[in-house]
């Protein structure tokens, strides 16, 4: 019987090196059990000694069927499946799902709909990157920024709570707008968050930024330059270590992006602290993006009133027979879409996400496929690992920032 590593070599002996085939080097299996890192991945690395030659991911053992399971629904019904793709970008995926059904039939969203999904949605990058911070410095046994960083995103769940009765699988936004308005203390909440989280950011800035340990374990480390990280499809923090200024809140406006002022952060040493810099930036470049969008936050509807996609008020349901038999067809049948296919893209906290989708006239998708950024970002490993130790290997997972759930759909 072979044992695990000849299995790996056999597998995959196409793909490593003349000297591992001659037994100088040696084949390793890291995963796919789920060490309390990053999710069940497997990594089959080439060894010479502590330095590694080669690094193959291996997904699929978290695989969903969310696409397909998707195509099977209602394209309302469809939504609360977006959540379970990122389940740290849950708000992110039901945006880029909802506007590619805005697109395709020309929903109209309201202005104060888009507002509140600038909020969200820029929390929620927030709340991602508290979540990459805390559990990528706890790999580099650094525990107390963990307890920090997770302290400030319980109240970010706090607020999802509040607006949708869920702290993550939220199906908050809907096509057309929003689930319901946010009650009335939203806006005392999240200034609250805007008013402490600053001086938060300080904190782990204090910790980290010029502590050593933190320093060498992450300057110099892993190293991307911009051609390569354009060349394998790169997005997001990654992308934009590398000194590429591409964010499509900037290049590509959606939702009310264009009247926000914000910066996109670039730095352009391209290792793991290069990262580190750039998502510590986006979360306060965030805030003001939050701070705006609550400021001019306007009173009015927030879902279209176009009836042929959008379920009547709650309170016709109790005057309105009418109303009742439109409501239970929309939930029970759906409602049937124009033919044709679009794509929709966001910034999500790890890149570009994009949804295609493609309608043949009836009430489900024909097809949905997901661009997810976790999936072209993880390509981008083993040129981050060639040549490092490997003890650097946690480092570089953690500052590629992957989410399983968004690779195997």
């Amino acid at each position: 019987m072979l044992d695990q590593s000849e299995f790996a070599f056999n597998e995959l002996r196409h793909l490593v090196s003349e000297r591992a085939i001659q037994g100088e080097t040696m084949l390793l299996n890291m995963g796919p059990q789920h060490p309390s890192t990053h999710g069940v991945l497997r990594l089959l690395l080439e060894m010479d000694g502590e330095i590694v030659v080669n690094c193959f991911p291996d997904i699929g053992f978290l695989h969903t069927g969310i696409e397909k399971n998707m195509e099977a629904k209602s394209y309302e019904k469809a939504v609360v499946m977006t959540d379970r793709l990122d389940y740290l970008n849950n708000l992110g995926n039901n945006l880029v799902y909802c506007m590619a059904i805005e697109k395709l039939a020309e929903l109209d969203v309201p202005v104060r709909a888009q507002a509140i999904r600038v909020i969200l949605t820029e929390l929620q990058r927030i709340g991602s990157h508290l979540v990459w911070l805390g559990t990528h410095t706890l790999d580099l046994a650094a525990i107390s920024v963990f307890w920090y960083t997770f302290r400030e995103r319980e109240l970010i769940l706090d607020i999802n709570e509040m607006v949708s009765g869920q702290r993550m699988m939220t199906t908050y936004f809907r096509p057309g707008g929003l689930w319901r308005d946010v009650p009335i203390e939203f806006e005392n909440a999240v200034r609250e968050f805007i008013k402490i989280f600053p001086r938060r950011i300080e904190e782990y800035g204090d910790m980290l930024s010029e502590n050593p340990i933190f320093i060498d374990r992450t300057k110099d480390v892993g190293i991307l330059k911009a051609e390569d990280a354009i060349h394998w499809g790169v997005t997001g923090p990654i992308l934009r270590a590398t000194g590429v200024e591409h964010d499509l809140r900037k290049v590509d406006p959606y939702m009310g992006y264009e009247q926000y002022e914000f910066d996109v952060p670039t730095q352009t040493d391209g290792d793991t602290y290069a990262r580190y810099l750039v998502r510590m930036e986006e979360m306060r470049q965030s805030l003001r993006i939050v701070q705006q969008a609550l400021d001019k936050l306007p009173y009015g509807p927030v879902r279209s009133n176009n009836r042929k996609y959008v379920p009547p008020p709650r309170s016709e349901l109790g005057i309105s027979m009418e109303a009742v038999i439109h409501h239970f067809k929309l939930w029970t049948e759906g409602f049937d879409m124009p033919e044709g296919s679009v794509y929709a893209a966001a910034e999500s906290p790890r890149g570009v996400l994009g949804v295609y989708l493609e309608s043949d006239g009836g009430p489900k998708p024909y097809r949905v496929h997901w661009r997810t950024p976790s999936f072209d970002n993880l390509q981008v490993l083993p040129v981050l690992a060639k040549g490092h130790l490997m003890a650097d290997l946690v480092a570089l997972m953690g500052t590629t920032d992957f989410v399983l759930g968004d690779i195997d759909r």
